[in-house]
């Protein structure tokens, strides 16, 4: 059992009070579309080494987490087959020559079960560790993401992934409207535009912790070395 105790880590706008016995890891969207060359991300024209250099972190991190029988969870954003959870807005936004559901390099484009949507090798969940698809950006919307949560136990998020100011922005807006404290992890996450991830951790952390604080994983692995 984890020891119900806890640590300070330092963050800003100031020193987070983690309580590993209830707080969960929520890794976002690792996946191999978004991470991996020549994958969905690549082939709409971006870096994608902008968002690997937070795979060596993320695993440090999960395999500290893990090491100390902490709660992890993963997500995935994807849409059934038949489509049917995925809104006309939404498939046809970005007027690009591919929409979701259309033919990838890794498969049909956000779809479930296609080999694009799971998650990348380097993080690929255990057995027994949630994995969350969700139809849009944020974690909560129309998944059961909370009630895990709450069964738990957990009142706490350290959250990583990507993309920054996308899917890990609105799953921690999300959260803290449902009374969730989030730390969110600045080498563990990331943006396709390095402007996009200053100003997305610079939304999260503004006006003392509007929506929570930003860290880093190795102030995180310390303090659960000493949990």
């Amino acid at each position: 059992m984890v020891p119900d105790k806890v640590s300070i880590v330092e963050a800003e706008p100031y020193p987070f009070e983690f309580w590993p016995a209830h707080c969960a890891l929520v890794i976002i969207d690792m996946q191999r579309d978004f991470l991996e060359p020549g994958g969905f991300g690549e082939m709409l024209g971006n870096d994608v080494g902008q968002l690997r250099r937070t795979i060596a972190p993320n695993r440090a991190l999960l395999d500290a987490w893990r090491k100390a029988g902490l709660l992890v969870i993963h997500t995935r954003e994807g849409h059934r087959p038949d489509l049917a959870d995925l809104p006309p807005a939404k498939r046809i936004r970005g007027r690009g020559e591919k929409h979701i559901g259309d033919p990838g390099p890794m498969g049909r484009i956000l779809v479930r079960g296609e080999a694009g949507h799971d998650i990348i090798r380097e993080l690929y969940p255990k057995p027994g560790e949630p994995v969350i698809d969700k139809p849009g950006k944020g974690a909560f919307f129309a998944t059961d993401l909370h009630a895990i949560l709450q069964y738990h136990g957990i009142r706490q998020l350290v959250v990583t992934g990507v993309t920054t100011e996308v899917c890990v922005n609105t799953t921690v807006r999300e959260a803290n409207d449902r009374g969730y404290d989030c730390l969110v992890l600045a080498d563990c996450v990331g943006s396709y535009f390095p402007e996009f991830q200053e100003m997305g951790l610079k939304m999260i952390k503004a006006q003392g912790g509007i929506f929570g604080w930003v860290g880093k994983s190795d102030q995180v692995i310390k303090a659960i070395g000493k949990g």
